[in-house]
């Protein structure tokens, strides 16, 4: 029996503009899900991961008592995997820093057949036609969590609507101005509380914030940072790379990464160490990336000035 609806009381949040940038698309609650939805629409009985990938992923494989096996990247982030994928097994395909194209993807469709693509870092890469395709919103917006996904395959399960309200605070906290450190608990709270959530579908307040994003300025204020720190770092930064369509970051290398980044933080630009779980694993390509890439930020937050701020930091500190 349906519940009574309530008239009358004090307001929640108003329904925002719905204009999400992927309408068309599976709205799932997170990145990981994504994965699982695929791999239960395809029924999907084994996955190839790469090492340089957060441990988020295998814990959710694992939950499922889905089999997995890893394999290593090259210097370009391209598979270092010789292998013919039998049927019910698929290759999963990080898409780092976006700066894989749709020829590249097309390639490695080609040469594994099953492959999902990770665009967790490439929001604004439309999908390859016919690749499986997964995307993060928290990445790149001010939401706490939400996923799309790209895929031919039916899904028949019904699946129960996710509730975001309690992830919010960290959020909330740094819109209303107060400093990132002071949350900093809050958002890694939230974070690990993805360990444990079941697929379902997107929550109405993920779904009604994405709804009003401006995507457009979004994606040329990315590119626009983007290309500023290129011009001003590009000659120091050994690693080749092009500017992606609204980039997650700008991936600069350095010898002594992880000291640039402690110097870095003291003068409150924060550089995130992306998949700390390879340190101490013996592989070499991996850990370098790990400790010596600065994924500088340059979303739609900062401005040409901070840009400036940002790259002169680095220059004074390598």
């Amino acid at each position: 029996m349906a519940e009574t609806k309530e008239i009358g009381g004090y307001f929640g949040l108003e329904e925002l503009i719905s204009h999400e940038y992927y309408p068309d698309l599976a709205a799932v609650n997170n990145a990981r899900c994504a994965l699982l939805y695929i791999i239960k629409a395809k029924h999907y009985h084994k996955v190839y991961l790469p090492y340089f990938l957060c441990d988020s992923v295998k814990l959710v494989l694992e939950r499922e008592k889905i089999p997995y096996e890893e394999y290593r990247i090259d210097r370009s982030f391209l598979p270092l995997l010789d292998i013919e994928p039998r049927p019910g097994e698929v290759v999963y395909v990080v898409n780092y820093y976006g700066l894989l194209d749709e020829e590249q993807l097309t390639r490695l469709k080609n040469r594994y057949n099953h492959i999902v693509v990770d665009n967790a870092q490439a929001f604004f890469a439309r999908p390859v036609k016919g690749i499986d395709t997964l995307y993060s919103c928290r990445k790149f917006f001010g939401v706490p969590d939400g996923g799309y996904v790209y895929t031919d395959a039916a899904f028949r399960e019904d699946l129960p609507v996710d509730v975001s309200m309690d992830r919010m605070k960290h959020i909330l906290g740094r819109f209303e101005g107060t400093s990132a450190s002071k949350y900093y608990d809050y958002f890694n709270n939230n974070d690990e509380s993805f360990k444990e959530i079941e697929l379902r579908q997107m929550s109405k307040l993920t779904h009604n914030i994405l709804g009003a994003i401006d995507y457009p300025a979004a994606k040329r204020r990315r590119e626009e940072n983007f290309l500023f720190l290129s011009k001003a770092l590009g000659e120091r930064n050994p690693l080749e790379i092009h500017c992606p369509a609204g980039p997650y970051a700008y991936p600069f290398y350095v010898q002594n990464g992880m000291a640039v980044k402690k110097q870095l933080a003291k003068r409150k630009i924060y550089v995130a160490t992306l998949w700390p779980n390879v340190l101490g694993s013996g592989l070499d390509i991996e850990t370098d990336f790990t400790e010596n890439i600065l994924p500088l930020p340059c979303d739609q937050r900062y401005s040409e000035a901070d840009m400036q701020r940002v790259a002169d930091a680095v220059r004074e500190l390598i």
